[in-house]
């Protein structure tokens, strides 16, 4: 089975226990600047993953340079907990299904990733997920830009990843960064994906 050695290194690390990662993890002079009363929203986001002939694939969309949060960035599908959902999970998979047009049913979830912590104020669940049915990606109009695939082995490797940093509300913010191609991906998924990283790594 293609990819089979991978998703077995991959269950293995989703098992492993690891700390919540944050925005401010590069920034610790912003985070003790927040007030002690800072309420974060609940947030769910999707890591799907597809099984190829060479290997895993990791989906990501660009957002639209419409939104208010995040405009114009590379991202996890998902989105913000809204009453009706049971819980980040749900979030996750429905929002995923709104902006990418993957089935909930079309999805096997192999595991969760640690809380991240977005300097837009919320807490964001990522929950890792294997393409198992039919998927056609459709952008939902007015929120995704863009779908894209890249392989998973860009992103699991601790050593293509880089920080960087730019001016942001007057102060200078450092962030962590792993392009690829065209898509400069950075900022919270960056975030995500270099913890994930290092977990996989031997």
């Amino acid at each position: 089975m293609p990819g089979s050695d991978d998703l077995t290194r991959l269950r293995r690390a989703l098992d492993a226990a690891a700390a919540p990662s944050s925005d401010f993890d590069l920034n610790a002079g912003a985070k003790a600047a927040l007030p002690p009363t800072r309420k974060l929203r609940p947030a769910g986001v999707l890591v799907p993953l597809i099984d190829s002939p060479e290997g895993l694939r990791l989906i990501l969309t660009k957002r639209s340079s419409k939104l208010k949060h995040h405009p114009g960035q590379i991202a996890f599908p998902g989105g913000k907990v809204d009453p009706t959902d049971a819980g980040p999970e749900d979030a996750a998979l429905r929002e995923t299904e709104e902006e990418i047009g993957l089935p909930r049913a079309s999805v096997s979830l192999l595991g969760a990733l640690p809380v991240h912590e977005t300097v837009t104020g919320f807490a964001m669940a990522p929950f890792v997920g294997l393409v198992t049915g039919p998927f056609a990606p459709r952008a939902e109009p007015g929120e995704v830009a863009e779908i894209f695939s890249l392989p998973f082995a860009h992103v699991t490797e601790a050593a293509r990843f880089s920080v960087q940093s730019r001016r942001w509300r007057g102060e200078r913010r450092h962030y962590f960064t792993v392009p690829y191609g065209p898509y400069y991906i950075w900022g919270a998924t960056a975030r995500i994906l270099r913890g994930l990283a290092e977990r996989l790594s031997p």
